[in-house]
């Protein structure tokens, strides 16, 4: 079987540095699903408003591998310790696929690039390519008793952000709360704890530079 994309994610991470490790952690971001020419009917979209969720299925583009392992280290349990990579969401799979639920906020019409998902708490890059969208359905995708393995919670947000208002001044205002929320859930590999490291993270065509002691991440520079 071949597939192609059906369209690309725009979303304010140039990098894989600082996006959020699962969808719906970080409810404040958002991002657009721009479609290729051939899928922009509008027909195809007939409906889709009724739902307040979608599965996004994609590719790890920036992930490929020549080969692959039938072990990772999960970075939920510091990178130390390996488990089988069906029993994780890792990016190194023997077939680089993605898979994302995320909130629909609206299906926009553009009078250049036609319907437009704009949708909110994404994990993806921008430029990820999408191979197909598809309704939640709440009675069907939603088990409030099923078992989590490793991962059975999500992590909290962990880090008290301290970013001065005049370096958050250069953040445009709509933007500013999904920072400090991805901030908030650190960005760092989680095998790395240097209190003297400054780390950059790109975000909506900025550059974030920030040091961690302890539980408190501050803010050094936002070029």
């Amino acid at each position: 079987m071949e597939i192609t994309p059906i369209g690309h994610i725009r979303s304010d991470f140039p990098e894989k540095f600082g996006v959020p490790r699962q969808s719906g952690l970080v409810e404040e971001l958002t991002a657009s699903l721009v479609f290729v020419p051939k899928f922009r009917d509008i027909s195809a979209f007939r409906g889709l408003e009724g739902f307040s969720h979608l599965w996004l299925i994609w590719e790890f583009s920036k992930a490929r591998r020549e080969g692959w392992s039938p072990t990772v280290r999960p970075p939920r349990l510091g990178g130390n310790q390996r488990l089988g990579v069906f029993a994780t969401r890792s990016p190194f799979r023997p077939n680089p696929i993605g898979l994302s639920c995320v909130r629909l906020l609206e299906v926009r019409r553009d009078r250049t690039l036609g319907p437009v998902l704009i949708v909110a708490g994404a994990d993806l890059m921008d430029g990820t390519p999408v191979y197909d969208v598809k309704p939640y359905l709440p009675y069907a995708d939603c088990r409030p008793g099923a078992s989590g393995g490793f991962a059975a919670r999500p992590k909290e947000a962990e880090l008290r952000v301290d970013c001065p208002p005049e370096l958050l001044s250069a953040v445009p205002e709509s933007k500013r709360p999904a920072l400090l929320a991805v901030l908030a859930q650190d960005p760092r590999p989680q095998y790395q704890n240097d209190p003297a490291r400054v780390y950059g993270m790109a975000f909506a065509g900025l550059e974030v530079k920030f040091r961690v002691e302890g539980d408190r991440l501050t803010v050094m520079e936002i070029l």
